[in-house]
């Protein structure tokens, strides 16, 4: 038997953690664009502003953080969205219309990243690495084997699930309160762990204390479930990529420049072949800029217009396959040559020319002891909440520090635990290094 998901599941507008079935349609406001106030309103996405893009603690106001490229990612994907909801117009729910879709695509967007810990990907490796370190094993003891790889793998994806339907607006009682529709689209990797343990997935999208959030969240949706406890990604996830990767793709490129590690030329010959065929049109236009950055907005612009063209023509051509849950790769994967060429080549010229930075470098290889030292405090302090049912007097300051996140004392190790690493991956660069100088004893430096 052939599965296939369907539009009218698919797009949802019944909210996780809610039962007041069509209060939320009101006219000029759509449940997701609901979605998107609720995020753009909340700390968490408040605090992305301070948090790494690229460059960490970058002194360059031009340089994107994970805020502006959040915005960025929400943009390009409502171009994606709406595009995709015209084509596909006569199979939506009847109260959806093309700009529905685009406002669901956009929401999901803005939450992409809003799980990521302080340091981006680097902070990611760094708590994943604390609890690898054989010195830090006895922290470990008495968590069961999946408990164990949640921490060892500490994924920004599942820390952003788990914020958005746990931990932000509603504690523990929905979170957010997201529509399913808008989860769906956000839900990158719809499986737990296991799946990366055992090589057949390189990231995951949910720890184990959200999986009833997720077998929930995939039933309503109508997700295929391809083995046990994993789905098929709802085929709106795909714009979702598509929309970081054109961003990253460019805007990494853009802030190379910013720090004088690119020059202009590179980038503009490097995205040429996008425009090959209106360059005669194109090129009066740059020349009346009057100056490199407005210039390089120019270009940025025109070629960010024609890969939207061509992965929301690519959605539609693979709709059955999306549909299916059989779709191989990335919708980049399916556009022209020359689209997928540019996209591998701007990051290939990001990792070798912006991601080594050593000014970069140096901030990534102070993370891994800033976290190291959060990480052996707060969780020292909670486990000797839960295995001893009180703290000492130093350990009880740490867990006032923690405020709503401290742990009861009746609860599970692993819940505990994970109310830590929600404190800790919520802060921001500059929060974390501070706290972390205040509980290494940091003194201010004496003057000669």
């Amino acid at each position: 038997m052939t599965h296939t998901m369907n539009w009218q599941q698919l797009l949802s507008s019944a909210r996780f953690g809610e039962t007041q079935g069509t209060l939320d349609l009101e006219p000029g406001r759509t449940p997701f664009h609901k979605d998107y106030d609720r995020i753009i309103f909340s700390s968490a996405f408040r605090r992305l502003d301070r948090k790494t893009q690229v460059h960490p603690l970058s002194e360059n106001d031009h340089v994107h953080t994970r805020l502006t490229h959040s915005l960025e990612v929400g943009s390009v994907g409502r171009s994606l969205g709406t595009r995709v909801g015209h084509a596909l117009a006569h199979k939506l729910p009847a109260h959806m219309n093309a700009g529905d879709v685009g406002a669901l695509v956009q929401a999901a967007c803005l939450a992409h990243d809003i799980g990521n810990p302080p340091y981006g990907h680097t902070g990611e490796d760094a708590i994943r690495h604390w609890f690898r370190d054989s010195a830090n094993a006895h922290f470990l003891l008495g968590l069961s084997e999946l408990e164990k790889a949640d921490l060892q793998t500490f994924e920004g994806n599942a820390q952003g699930f788990r914020l958005v339907t746990q931990v932000e607006a509603h504690r523990f009682q929905g979170g957010m309160r997201l529509t399913f529709g808008t989860l769906g689209a956000f839900l990158k990797y719809p499986w737990t762990v296991d799946y990366v343990q055992r090589g057949e997935a390189k990231k995951f999208g949910c720890y184990q204390s959200e999986l009833p959030i997720l077998r929930t969240v995939a039933k309503r949706l109508g997700l295929i479930e391809l083995q046990p406890d994993r789905w098929s990604r709802h085929p709106l996830v795909y714009l979702l990529e598509a929309a970081d990767d054109i961003c990253y793709g460019l805007i990494d490129l853009e802030d190379g420049i910013e720090m004088d590690l690119l020059r202009y030329q590179e980038v503009e010959d490097l995205l040429r072949p996008l425009l090959e065929e209106q360059w005669q049109v194109v090129e009066p236009e740059l020349e009346h800029a009057d100056n490199q950055r407005r210039r390089l907005q120019i270009l940025r612009g025109l070629a960010m217009e024609v890969m939207v063209n061509a992965v929301s023509h690519a959605f539609v051509r693979h709709e059955a396959e999306l549909l299916g849950g059989t779709l191989k790769g990335d919708l980049i994967d399916y556009c022209s040559p020359v689209i997928h060429q540019v996209v591998n080549n701007a990051k290939q010229m990001a990792r070798e020319r912006i991601f080594r930075d050593p000014r970069k470098l140096s901030v990534e290889i102070g993370s891994y002891s800033t976290l190291g030292t959060l990480l052996e405090a707060f969780l020292s302090a909670v486990r000797e909440r839960i295995l001893d049912g009180e703290a000492t007097f130093r350990n009880q300051r740490v867990l006032e520090l923690m405020g709503r996140s401290a742990p009861a004392a009746n609860w599970t190790l692993y819940e505990a635990y994970m109310r830590a690493i929600d404190f800790i991956s919520g802060m921001t660069d500059n929060y974390a290094a501070q706290i972390a100088r205040q509980f290494s004893g940091y003194q201010m430096p004496v003057r000669g």
